[in-house]
């Protein structure tokens, strides 16, 4: 899915420099708590044996894009499905924790049920594009703040045309995609959610960063998870 130029932050715009780099921004794979349709937010809750499933399902299709580097969130999920990617393809794993995912205080660890009866209107406002901070934790924009600069840090350490992966979580990687194609934070709900160990991959154009593909993987799945 090709849907156009962003003005972007950094990497692309640089009249031919470096060009042609992508970003895949790979969501780890299921966790118990996706299942439940429980908030994780930066707990660190392993995957499933169908989440490893999924990791090494993926990592063989990543590997053909033969990336240069791979970085990913320290929380185990993160880690454990880049892995497989490494194991794969030989390379090592930087892992950062700004990479993580939003941190969301009193929501954590409770379902979606759970939240709508406790934190109604909170949830309420979040949907509707305010800056909220999700039981008392990070905004979204803060997130973005602390993530994507990693991205671009990465991005930069590439050769012409180099692929990076990076392993991280699903509000994570939608803010990052948000700030990194310059969309003002309320049209960043847009973007949608990734499913377990789908990703979505920016390209470099003239302008900035382009989303070439969102929520690619083998077969379309469910969206599972803290940003739905």
């Amino acid at each position: 899915m090709d849907t156009g130029t962003g003005a972007g932050t950094g990497g692309g715009g640089n009249g031919g420099k470096n060009a042609g780099r992508k970003v895949v921004l790979w969501r780890h794979g299921q966790t118990a708590w996706n299942l439940e349709r429980r908030f994780q937010g930066s707990t660190d809750i392993d995957l499933t044996e169908d989440g490893v499933a999924q990791a090494r399902r993926a990592a063989r299709l990543l590997a053909s894009l033969k990336p240069e580097a791979i970085v990913a969130s320290d929380l185990n999920r993160a880690a454990a499905t880049a892995a497989e990617l490494a194991a794969v393809t030989g390379l090592s794993v930087e892992h950062d924790a700004a990479l993580r995912e939003t941190y969301a205080g009193a929501w954590q660890g409770l379902t979606h049920e759970e939240i709508l009866g406790k934190y109604g209107e909170q949830y309420a406002a979040w949907k509707r594009g305010e800056p909220v901070r999700r039981g008392g934790g990070e905004l979204e924009t803060e997130v973005a703040d602390r993530a994507a600069p990693v991205v671009l840090k990465h991005v930069d350490r590439l050769s012409d045309g180099g692929t990076l992966v990076v392993v991280s979580h699903g509000g994570t990687i939608r803010t990052t995609i948000g700030r990194l194609l310059g969309l003002e934070p309320y049209h960043w709900e847009g973007l949608g959610g990734l499913s377990n160990c789908c990703w979505s991959v920016l390209g470099e154009g003239a302008r900035g960063w382009r989303l070439l593909e969102h929520n690619a993987g083998t077969l379309p799945e469910p969206v599972l998870g803290d940003d739905v």
